[in-house]
């Protein structure tokens, strides 16, 4: 079960929302865009390509199979994640490990509380940068156990686990023939075969 929702966080007491309104629009205007908020800034990425959508269909597996997909926790997709780093941030994790109540802790902009992730994963495209530094800062003030990058470019896979003070404590980058085990405080033992993961992500011979 999730605790009690956060609140948010500098909140503009005219109930404004400039940004939100210009992050929605631009959304409009650019179907497939993932657009996101974060430490005030706007981000725009374009869609992902086919060896991005595949790496997540194959992480999906072992979770599913370890039980994670329904009962008391679930396995989603392109969920908002409302962040306590600015009065309009947010994120939206390539796939979560999130608790099976988080219906109920809808906070704003189809975003929701913090308190219902258990695990963020991002497979790096385009924003690799914004994955493995302006996301860690955030997820990690937002209190999220567990973060996962794919880290596509560099051929590596970081777990960050531990938040305190706006960081993650426990760092560590795994590279092709070892295996990951993540916590169990997420609901299950996975463990993750980071050469699998990241052969996944690599795109068909003679793509870009």
């Amino acid at each position: 079960m999730s605790a009690g929702a956060a609140e948010r966080p500098h909140g503009d007491p005219s109930g404004e929302r400039p940004l939100l309104a210009e992050a929605n629009l631009l959304m409009d205007r650019n179907p497939g865009h993932r657009v996101e908020i974060i430490g005030g800034q706007i981000t725009v990425t374009p869609p992902p390509d086919v060896a991005h959508a595949r790496t997540l269909s194959r992480l999906r597996r072992p979770f599913a199979t370890a039980g994670l997909d329904g009962g008391e926790a679930e396995v989603l997709e392109g969920v908002g994640l409302w962040l306590p780093t600015g009065a309009e941030d947010y994120a939206i994790p390539d796939l979560v490990v999130v608790d099976a109540d988080i219906d109920e802790h809808l906070i704003e902009n189809n975003c929701y509380d913090p308190l219902c992730f258990r695990l963020v994963l991002e497979v790096t495209s385009s924003n690799y940068q914004n994955d493995l530094r302006a996301e860690v800062t955030a997820y990690a003030d937002a209190g999220i156990p567990a973060y996962v990058i794919v880290d596509r470019k560099h051929g590596r896979l970081h777990t960050l686990m531990d938040p305190s003070g706006g960081e993650y404590t426990t760092h560590q980058v795994h590279a092709p023939g070892q295996l990951v085990t993540l916590p169990e405080s997420i609901g299950a033992k996975i463990t993750l075969d980071v050469a699998e993961v990241l052969d996944a992500g690599k795109p068909a011979q003679g793509g870009s």
